[in-house]
């Protein structure tokens, strides 16, 4: 939950937003700015996958609202395209399907503007188009959803509607006929090139790939002056990867302009963990001599360990 708190924020701002469409959606080319984007409501108009499996059913009651992390509509050239970013950290083995019901729910949002808009003006409409309130010539604008998935371990749920149908026995013929849904994935630790970015997003990205090993942090956030001044929105997002946030959630590293200085953080945290090491060998080696029966103030003064803290070994 503090995760997607997190990334909410920081992809409240839309330079970032922008950042993440021109470099997962169009490999880093420059296509969209901050000012093309326009906030939507979340709320997808979708009950749940359950009544997209139903045909949306408008009968259906008592249903929870699913609602996508954060969404945005998209001026692109004299068009427009709606574009959703959906944060997991975690593997979901139905995603698939969620994923469909906001992308569809997308869509029934605005058939339902056209609707009104269509029987309003009813004169010259054939009967279909009026029973349905869709004209011949009516367009939707185009859905994209990106899936960030930051987990830990590696994806090996589905990535598409036929990874999740049981085909056993089903004809070949017929199973062409099925239609797909694939999901637009990306595995921000198996990034390959985060220079398609153009905003911090890169340097999140980056914090994230090397979250698991301390050494790599220290080298990265050394190698980045960004880091010994972050934005704190984007500091709040990278602290949910490290192995100490009750070190750095205390955010005392702030520099100029209220920003954080997570290059202090992580030396902090290296130095820590080097210091817990140093502490278990010499708890070792003081456990060994207390098996040799040596004595006890002897022990202390050569293991620079305290006498209570070697009689609760």
């Amino acid at each position: 939950m503090e995760r997607d708190i997190g990334w909410k924020r920081f992809f409240s701002d839309d330079e970032r937003y922008a950042d993440v469409i021109n470099g997962l959606g169009c490999n880093g080319r420059q296509v969209v700015t901050e000012g093309d984007l326009q906030e939507l409501d979340t709320q997808t108009g979708f009950r749940d996958s359950s009544q997209f499996i139903r045909k949306l059913s408008e009968r259906a009651k008592h249903r929870r609202i699913r609602n996508r992390d954060i969404v945005r509509k998209v001026a692109i050239g004299m068009n427009f395209a709606i574009i959703g970013i959906e944060n997991q950290d975690t593997i979901d083995y139905a995603i698939p399907l969620r994923n469909m019901s906001y992308d569809v729910g997308e869509y029934e949002k605005q058939v339902a503007k056209i609707r009104k808009l269509v029987r309003k003006n009813p004169a010259g409409l054939s009967h279909g188009e009026y029973l349905y309130g869709f004209k011949r010539d009516s367009r939707l604008y185009p859905t994209v959803t990106f899936i960030l998935y930051s987990g830990v371990e590696a994806w090996d749920g589905p990535k598409s509607l036929h990874e999740l149908l049981d085909f056993m026995d089903i004809p070949e013929e017929l199973r062409e006929m099925v239609s797909d849904y694939r999901i637009n994935l990306i595995e921000i630790r198996k990034l390959e090139d985060t220079s398609i970015f153009r905003t911090d997003v890169r340097q999140v990205f980056d914090f994230i790939r090397c979250s698991e090993n301390k050494e790599a942090l220290k080298q990265l956030v050394e190698s980045d002056a960004y880091y010994k001044s972050m934005e704190e929105d984007a500091f709040d997002v990278v602290v949910q990867y490290t192995k100490a946030t009750e070190l750095v959630d205390t955010k005392n590293y702030h520099g100029k302009d209220g920003k954080v200085d997570m290059c202090t953080a992580i030396k902090e945290l290296i130095a820590e963990g080097r210091e817990e090491g140093r502490e278990e060998g010499r708890e070792e080696v003081a456990r060994r001599m207390l098996l040799a029966g040596m004595d006890l103030q002897l022990i202390s003064e050569m293991t620079q360990l305290s006498v209570e803290h070697l009689e609760s070994l």
